[in-house]
């Protein structure tokens, strides 16, 4: 039987209307389910998706409403509602882009040859601040400084906020900051190179100075001294040294009067002088003497032209020493006599926590020299840091419970930063009752 071929034209035009539509629906993407918003599809064209959302709510991209298109099962974008007071979408930066830092905060990059007018932008009540990118203005190349080179190729292009660094020649100091930047296409400061010369201080009186020389001079040279007369004494070093960076290796020394000095002991007196304290010039004469004791050596003793005592300064022997003195957080280790003999000895301990310092010059005895005390006693105080403290910084206890510090002299103690802070440096050692707490922010 034949078919005839109008007949076969509509079995043909069917069969082509039924897979196109097949293949429609295929393209047809999953359900969409809008938190806190609703969507509306058009009879006409399904393939488009609008959508708003709620009070309170709005679209990402920031319009109060919006669409996506659903193309080959895929759409081209996931409709989304956030609330009033959150900022969605970044606004577009014409020749720049953002870089999200947080959540209510952008970083601005713009292209070469642009600068923003501000680094950041912010989210304020729910909108973007807008971003904007200038044309910058071009420094040109680094000004050029006597005595000095950039420790950095030569560039073509010197855009806003570039960077060189200067570097001065030996024997040259930089009068300035090393480091120049491009600002509005101006070079910020520019530094200079002075050459390195140390000033000569001609106003010392009674100084004298070999080679005498007036004006600043070079590095690596060298001044002696000496004073110009006599009854005088050079305090200070007697030869310095300019050094490379303009300064001397000390200070200009100075000329000062020769006096022979003394401290008295306290069985000791001066027929002249009042007071345990002696000061006189070369030629003078003194005359000591002892209270209850023996004076060893001569009782008229002459200061000599450089500062010395002839013949040599005497001292009081022999006599007992009363009840050893009250020292600080400490006590002796037995009870105490009302006299001592020369030669004893009285141990101390210190208090609890406290530490006993036994480094040169101190020791835990105190011995009686011809009726006076000699030695030193010191004990290093512990360390005490509060809960207060310690949360003010940052920081708790690494192995132990949250509880108040008390720990002796060179104790370490070691500390961690509270929960979501950082830092580094938290071992501490106490010393003499002081400790470097470190910070964690």
């Amino acid at each position: 039987m034949r078919v005839p071929v109008k007949l076969l034209g509509c079995v043909f035009w069917l069969f082509f209307f039924n897979c196109a539509q097949s293949q429609a629906k295929q393209k047809l993407c999953s359900d969409l389910f809008l938190e806190n918003g609703f969507i509306h599809t058009l009879s006409s064209n399904e393939d488009e998706i609008f959508y708003t959302c709620k009070p309170g709510f709005k679209p990402f991209t920031g319009n109060w409403w919006d669409s996506v298109t659903c193309s080959r099962g895929f759409r081209s974008e996931e409709p989304r509602c956030i609330r009033e007071e959150d900022c969605g979408a970044f606004p577009s930066v014409l020749h720049g882009k953002l870089k999200k830092t947080n959540q209510r905060t952008a970083k601005v990059e713009c292209d070469s040859g642009f600068k923003p007018t501000q680094s950041l932008i912010r989210c304020v009540g729910g909108t973007w601040e807008t971003p904007v990118c200038e044309m910058d203005v071009h420094c040109n190349s680094p000004p050029k400084v006597e005595n000095a080179l950039i420790t950095s190729k030569p560039k073509e292009f010197y855009g806003y906020g570039s960077i060189v660094t200067y570097a001065c020649r030996s024997s040259f100091l930089m009068n300035g900051k090393s480091t120049v930047f491009c600002r509005s296409g101006t070079w910020k400061e520019t530094p200079t190179c002075k050459e390195v010369l140390c000033p000569v201080n001609t106003a010392v009186e009674d100084l004298k100075m070999e080679p005498d020389i007036e004006g600043p001079i070079k590095p690596g040279y060298r001044l002696k001294f000496s004073c110009s007369r006599e009854g005088l004494k050079l305090k200070g070093q007697r030869e310095i040294t300019c050094q490379s960076n303009g300064e001397w290796s000390s200070p200009f020394p100075t000329c000062e009067e020769v006096m022979c000095v003394a401290n008295l002991t306290v069985n000791m007196r001066s027929d002249e002088h009042l007071g345990p304290e002696i000061s006189v010039r070369p030629g003078d004469i003194i005359t000591l003497s002892c209270v209850g004791r023996e004076l060893q050596g001569q009782s008229k003793i002459r200061c000599l032209p450089d500062g010395k005592w002839n013949p040599p300064f005497p001292k009081c022997v022999g006599g007992k020493c009363v009840s050893p003195p009250l020292v600080d957080f400490a006590d002796t280790t037995e009870m105490t006599k009302r006299e001592y003999n020369s030669g004893e000895k009285v141990e101390y301990t210190c208090f609890n926590k406290y530490t006993l310092d036994q480094r040169h010059p101190y020791s835990k005895y105190l011995t009686c020299e011809d009726g006076e005390w000699r030695g030193n006693i010191k004990c290093l105080k512990p360390c005490s840091v509060s809960l207060e403290l310690m949360d003010k910084r940052g920081i708790e206890l690494r192995w132990r419970e949250r509880e108040k510090i008390f720990s002796p002299h060179g104790d370490k103690i070691e500390f961690r930063c509270q929960r979501g802070k950082s830092s580094i440096g938290l071992k501490q050692t106490c010393n003499d009752g002081e400790m470097d707490l470190p910070l964690c922010e």
